[in-house]
């Protein structure tokens, strides 16, 4: 049985007592899935952020948004935003940053951003977390998290409301939907707000779990609102908003000014619209990219777990690469597909990549189900093959997702994994027979066999 992560429980001690504020006390009564059950998160976890968001729409004082970058960090972002106003924040108390191209909220750089604006609350949506110190500077300044990222381990003194334990796990716009919903509906009837925060959970999520995804309980019931829209629309609207943020140029704020701005996917797909122009340019650009850097030939691990596609590119386009592949290539033994990018930073001789769990994986000879394969624990048990080399790579390594995991590392430390992955010995498939023969180093070989899969797969010794 999976134990109750330690970090909500220390995290609501530290806030077991909200202060008491004038208003509607909100609960689950009206929205359609309660968290009495434990999920997406713990209702101690939810009550506690829903009196964060209150406080600080009482407070009057100037509120930062750190929504991460993609349809989901942007969607759970927007939620917040909705939500913070409709219980009456002044907009002008109200800011948003992103963080810089290749960074993070926890950089020095960020941090100073941070302070830059002033906050006295800061709230993080679907970001990742790590152990750090306080998000600002300043002791007095209060933090919120709000995330379903993999992690055990927070920002000192941060409140966090995390979905990462509570199976299924929500995407971060599912879990601020839940959050906010009722909070919204305590002080304003406005059927438009509550269809707003209906579409972006179901944008946020497509973007998250995909276009095939099935709203099954005990995620809420969205066949209303994708009905309303389409799922057509749904989905081109997702992407779109993931369409700057993958580029060269990184404009993740065109994205999020399309959705300030039009009050619809409809809307938002519209190509007279005048705020998503950028986003189809940008999507156009994407797709070139892609198909520019799609068709580089995979390099296999020594065990055949791993299969590596090498790019250089400015464009976030390793992620789609890495999926794409994952999604066709075949192999007895094959598990995670990586693609690393080495000209997404130039110049500061770093290594972009990002994996994904293979389609044709299997766990136990049959075919993985979600959860048999854990991208983040293979990585870094190949990492821990190296003495120190895990360490070495920081806290950038192995982020994200059990199935959808990556990071960002010197090119030098990433060439030693991929080294360890390369002498990796095959496993044994039973007495006398191994998966695959012995790699040989120092030498070409290529089976004599022309038609199958190492065929036309290059090997680098």
């Amino acid at each position: 049985m999976r134990k109750r992560p330690r970090t909500e429980s220390r995290v609501a001690d530290k806030h077991s007592s909200p202060p008491t504020l004038a208003g509607p006390t909100p609960d689950d009564s009206d929205v359609p899935i309660s968290t009495a059950n434990g999920w997406p998160a713990s209702q101690e976890a939810v009550t506690a952020a829903r009196a964060f968001l209150t406080e600080c729409a009482h407070a009057q004082q100037p509120v930062l948004l750190l929504p991460d970058k993609d349809a989901d960090g942007l969607c759970s972002g927007f939620i917040l935003h909705r939500t913070l106003l409709a219980l009456g924040l002044a907009p002008s108390l109200l800011s948003v940053h992103f963080v810089a191209k290749g960074s993070n909220v926890h950089a020095a750089s960020e941090r100073a951003a941070i302070a830059r604006h002033g906050p006295r609350y800061i709230i993080l949506a679907d970001q990742g977390s790590r152990a750090c110190p306080p998000i600002a500077d300043d002791a007095s300044v209060r933090t919120l998290i709000v995330d379903h990222h993999q992690s055990d381990a927070f920002p000192d003194g941060a409140q966090v409301l995390s979905a990462a334990h509570h199976e299924p796990v929500a995407t971060s716009s599912t879990l601020a939907y839940i959050l906010c919903r009722p909070l919204v509906l305590a002080v304003s009837g406005s059927a438009e707000i509550i269809e707003q925060l209906e579409y972006l959970c179901v944008m946020g999520t497509i973007g998250d779990l995909g276009t095939a995804f099935r709203w099954d309980p005990p995620f809420p019931d969205m066949r209303d609102c994708i009905k309303r829209y389409s799922k057509k629309v749904s989905n081109e609207a997702v992407s779109l908003l993931n369409a700057p943020r993958r580029t060269a140029r990184y404009d993740v704020l065109s994205a999020w000014t399309a959705l300030l701005n039009t009050s619809s996917p409809r809307e938002l797909v519209s190509p007279s619209n005048l705020h998503a122009r950028r986003l189809h340019a940008a999507r156009k650009e994407v797709r070139e990219e892609t198909q520019r850097c799609a068709h580089t030939a995979p390099t296999f691990s020594g065990d055949g777990r791993v299969a590596l596609i090498r790019i250089s590119s400015g464009a976030q386009v390793h992620p789609l690469i890495a999926t794409r592949w994952a999604s066709t290539l075949k192999s007895t033994r094959l598990e995670m597909v990586m693609c690393a990018n080495d000209g997404y930073l130039p110049g500061q001789g770093m290594t972009n990549f990002a994996c994904r769990v293979a389609r044709c994986a299997k766990h136990g000879g049959k075919p993985a189900d979600d959860g048999d394969i854990n991208i983040i624990e293979m990585l870094k048990d190949y990492a821990d093959r190296v003495p120190g080399l895990r360490a070495k790579m920081g806290e950038d390594f192995a982020r994200g997702h059990k199935q959808a995991s990556g990071g960002i590392v010197r090119t030098q430390d990433f060439e030693r994994l991929w080294s360890v992955m390369l002498d990796a010995e095959p496993v044994e498939l039973g007495a006398g027979r191994s998966q695959r023969k012995k790699r040989k180093t120092g030498t070409d070989q290529e089976p004599a066999q022309t038609n199958t899969l190492e065929g036309w797969i290059r090997r680098k010794p």
